[in-house]
């Protein structure tokens, strides 16, 4: 069949779109900007003609329909692979659960068939004249979720940019159930303007980095403020290979300071697998030579970022106990973010041959009532998850300095946390180290 006659007769309305979802339905919305924003409209709109519909998502940037038409949870169930600000806030109130997963498996969780999905809907780029819709700016886990569901519904968006990929960039006409068109605003995220405070823990890092080495940045303040830093800077022929690809990475493109000239793998291509920031990255990308999007189980594996070699791993943290374990997701057993491609990463640094992974923090915090609380802790006993075990904990960062904590023994790691704890409570967690039994007798204080 023509392409362009396929697509005539499987467009249709969002409404009649979402008739294909029955009832006890697990409904998938891939991540961050594929998020189908008039499917989702139109999926709340059936609320009081369905049963117990499972939604999952990663990372939303906007209040949720099926969850705002729906405030009792009584059809819609809505799960999170990752959070973002706007998903505390739904689960915070307990309507929205997490599920907790390590990136580089995402897409094995669906052909394993541990994570069912009967309806897929995501938003793509405009079908080109083959008939194929590019994934734009999330490829992550969507060639597996599409391979595993049931019924599929593109929700196809001209703001979408082109992006050409490693392999599953796209998805062809004839796989396709229902096109729904769309010019709803693709889910956006801005980064945050670095504080002092960030710029102060970014500098602590800036000696590490040097001349052609290949750069993961997470999302956030300290990894704008390194930005700024090394767009500064003499520093040249830098290399991208992140996960999430946010406008930290812009800056540095335009200033010239990423050309991907000297990375071991994949020369002159940035890679990435999921994008969220602001318009003009999205425009940046639209049909560019210079990056490639790739399925997380590619760009996540320990054994793609162990051929990096001089790979450079940047991400933040929420707390540090005195043992290296760290907490990156949760406050207590608040949810906060998830494990994401964190532990990828400083897994994947270390099998590079020099390879560094930073996991940075303030070295306290204040709370609403004005009381100033130790970000690095003597032990964590209030139900934190533990993103990075102590066996894999890699270089940590403060304002005050880093930690290097490969190899040593927990009476080293104790000194050397305890330097870049806020000086308020130095002499506090040396008190803990003692009780601990990880404070070294011969230690001079």
């Amino acid at each position: 069949m023509d392409v362009y006659a396929e697509y005539e007769k499987k467009r249709c309305t969002a409404q009649a779109a979402v008739q294909l979802v029955k009832d006890g339905d697990w409904v998938d919305y891939s991540q961050c900007t594929s998020y189908p924003t008039a499917l989702d409209k139109a999926l709340a709109e059936r609320r009081d003609d369905l049963h117990d519909i499972k939604v999952r998502n990663a990372i939303t940037c906007h209040p949720v329909a099926v969850l705002e038409k729906d405030p009792e949870n009584k059809t819609f169930t809505y799960n999170l692979l990752h959070c973002s600000a706007q998903d505390r806030t739904y689960i915070d109130a307990g309507r929205a659960y997490h599920e907790p997963m390590l990136f580089r498996q995402c897409g094995s969780y669906y052909t394993r068939g541990y994570a069912p999905v009967q309806v897929a809907m995501i938003t793509v780029a405009p079908m080109d004249r083959q008939g194929n819709f590019s994934f734009g700016l999330t490829n992550c886990c969507q060639p597996e979720l599409l391979s595993v569901a049931e019924h599929i519904i593109l929700e196809v968006n001209p703001a979408m940019p082109v992006v050409y990929g490693l392999e599953e960039d796209h998805i062809h006409i004839s796989e396709v159930d229902c096109i729904v068109e769309s010019r709803e605003p693709l889910n956006t995220s801005p980064s945050r303007a670095p504080g002092d405070l960030d710029r102060q823990i970014a500098a602590q890092i800036f000696p590490y980095l040097h001349d052609g080495m290949t750069l993961q940045l997470g999302i956030g303040g300290m990894p704008n403020a390194l930005g700024e830093l090394i767009a500064a800077s003499d520093l040249k022929d830098l290399g991208m290979h992140t996960e999430l690809m946010s406008d930290g990475y812009l800056a540095l493109y335009k200033a010239g300071k990423i050309t991907n000239r000297k990375k071991k793998l994949l020369r002159g291509k940035g890679i990435f697998s999921i994008c969220l920031g602001s318009t003009e990255l999205y425009q940046f990308l639209d049909h560019s030579q210079e990056v490639l999007s790739a399925p997380m189980r590619y760009v996540n594996s320990v054994e793609t970022i162990r051929q990096l070699d001089d790979f450079i791993s940047i991400n933040g943290c929420i707390a540090v106990d005195l043992y290296g374990q760290v907490s990156s997701e949760s406050a207590g057993t608040r949810q906060i973010s998830g494990t994401g491609g964190q532990l990828d990463f400083v897994t994947g640094a270390y099998a590079a041959p020099h390879g560094k992974a930073f996991l940075a923090l303030p070295s306290s915090r204040v709370d609403k009532k004005g009381v100033r609380h130790s970000n690095i802790l003597p032990l964590f006993t209030q139900g934190d998850i533990i993103t990075t075990p102590r066996t894999q904990a890699p270089y940590i960062v403060t304002e005050y300095g880093v930690a290097c904590l490969p190899g040593r023994t927990t009476w080293q790691r104790a000194e050397a946390l305890i330097a870049i704890a806020h000086p308020d409570f130095r002499e506090d967690l040396i008190q803990a180290a003692e009780k601990q039994h990880i404070w070294r007798r011969s230690n001079k204080r």
